[in-house]
């Protein structure tokens, strides 16, 4: 096995990395689809209620402008593409246990809607959709799954949206980096699906002493197929 040392692509150019695969994928029309995690006000907007710790990453990596670069791209290339959002219910709040990030959710009203049955006060609020990404998700195309509700796809219907289109390819983006996309390439690599990562079209949060991003960067890295940033997977994406 050669030990040559590879270049990897990372938010603000290449940079040498140990001799890790990269094993890539070749994109097949008919088995790819575009799935993106979260893109929803709370985190992707200036008004949203998790901006404070998250703003800076998005801003840094033109996160809202390289999702909706995906979007255009899969839209123009007739790639599926799949949604999977986070949205908490009243019911959710009578959780007797959570875990750190959970407790935060919850505690400043994250995603929250007025019930599973009803889109009262949905619109414009923290739990809807970032008003440019709009018209790609309101398509009538675009395949919105049931909610996941802590930060993978095992407590929601993706991987059965998936299988029943025959996707076995998925360009993965969205938010957060080291939790809900983290997550969500953990278990669909898991399975069986071939997974890449476009780690420029997410963000997480920065506080003292911990990056998100940095963290989840490392662990694309280390477990999915390979990490594309948006421009090449634009460009494959308009190849196949």
């Amino acid at each position: 096995m050669s030990t040559e040392t590879k270049t990897v692509h990372y938010i603000g150019g290449p940079r040498a990395d140990a001799p890790i695969p990269r094993p890539g994928m070749k994109l097949r029309k008919g088995q790819v689809a575009v799935v993106v995690t979260d893109p929803q006000n709370d985190f992707l907007s200036p008004k949203g209620v998790a901006w404070g710790v998250v703003g800076h990453s998005v801003t840094e990596n033109k996160t809202v402008e390289n999702i909706e670069s995906l979007f255009k791209a899969a839209k123009k290339a007739d790639v599926p593409v799949f949604i999977s959002p986070h949205y908490y219910y009243q019911h959710d709040q009578q959780w007797k246990f959570e875990g750190a990030v959970e407790t935060l959710m919850h505690s400043i009203r994250m995603f929250d809607r007025k019930g599973a049955l009803t889109t009262e006060g949905f619109g414009e609020s923290g739990a809807d959709w970032l008003e440019r990404y709009k018209p790609y998700i309101n398509d009538g195309k675009t395949i919105v799954t049931s909610p996941h509700k802590v930060y993978g796809p095992q407590t929601n219907d993706l991987v059965l949206q998936l299988r029943k289109t025959g996707v076995t390819q998925l360009i993965l983006a969205g938010m957060s980096a080291n939790l809900c996309v983290e997550s969500h390439m953990r278990d669909l690599i898991e399975q069986g699906f071939n997974v890449v990562v476009v780690p420029d079209a997410t963000a997480a949060a920065k506080l003292p002493g911990y990056d998100g991003f940095e963290a989840a960067f490392v662990n694309y890295r280390m477990i999915a197929s390979d990490v594309w940033s948006t421009s090449e997977a634009v460009n494959l994406i308009a190849g196949i």
